[in-house]
């Protein structure tokens, strides 16, 4: 394998990237705001989550510049150098991907709220994990609630046992359900898939498992998912752009985005 060359001056895409983070921001909460309106929900009840995944701290600071304050990031590593970087209290941090065991307590010491829950174990590494001077670490258990083969989460039919298991954890705080279900154009079919999972969180809360949380919905099905009940919503694409191969070094406490060349 030819060793990696890496471009130290920023890419052309990313300089693009940049001049638009702004603009993309407006334009995805106009539609969070319309989709909300559409079925009588106020757009002040949904979160936006900017999925800043492979990207420096430049990035995310410019997204900060135009109000943006929660971000989502699926690699523990990434995310924690990100957040050394930014170094800014006012920012809250999700981490959205898989979760090793090997990564719990770096996740566990530095973000404020985990999405990716599927297994008992991993809630309760993040638990003993957790610093008993931080607020609790908000969680989210994740559905394969399109029961896909190899994709991660629980499958619905788990999810009260897990749920109620992870609720009686320490330093957790169990918030609600996370999924994402099979990519589908159709805005009808991508209804159903969130519909379950709204379902699903109303049978726990029937069950007497308090949530108050629904993360679901992406750049190419917000408004599906909105309209099924929403409460957060990860958007990377729509305000980032479509993501090229990159590897984000902290460097200097600047975060600086360079592009891999293979």
């Amino acid at each position: 394998m030819l060793p990696q060359q890496i471009s130290h001056t920023k890419p052309l895409f990313l300089l693009e990237i940049m001049d638009t983070i702004g603009a993309n921001l407006q334009a995805v909460r106009q539609r969070i705001a319309n989709a909300a309106q559409a079925c009588g929900r106020s757009p002040g009840d949904i979160g936006l989550i900017a999925v800043s995944k492979t990207l420096g701290a430049d990035a995310v600071a410019v997204a900060r510049e135009h109000g943006q304050t929660a971000f989502g990031e699926s690699y523990a590593q990434e995310g924690v150098a990100k957040i050394a970087a930014t170094s800014d209290p006012a920012l809250q941090w999700h981490f959205i991907g898989p979760i090793q065991s090997n990564k719990t307590r770096m996740i566990a010491e530095h973000f404020d709220w985990v999405h990716s829950v599927e297994r008992l174990k991993i809630a309760q590494r993040l638990s003993a994990a957790r610093p008993a001077g931080l607020a609790p670490l908000q969680v989210c258990i994740q559905v394969n609630i399109g029961a896909e083969p190899g994709k991660s989460g629980v499958a619905a039919g788990e999810a009260l046992a897990l749920a109620r298991a992870v609720a009686a954890l320490p330093r957790l705080k169990l918030r609600g359900l996370m999924a994402i279900p099979p990519v589908s154009p159709d805005y009808a079919q991508q209804r159903r898939y969130f519909a379950q999972l709204r379902q699903l969180k109303d049978a726990l809360v029937s069950a007497g498992i308090a949530l108050d949380t629904l993360s679901m919905g992406m750049s190419d099905d917000l408004e599906a998912a909105i309209a099924e009940g929403a409460t957060l919503v990860r958007v990377g694409t729509a305000i980032f752009g479509p993501r090229q191969r990159l590897w984000s070094r902290e460097h200097k406490g600047l975060g600086e985005t360079r592009r891999i060349m293979r």
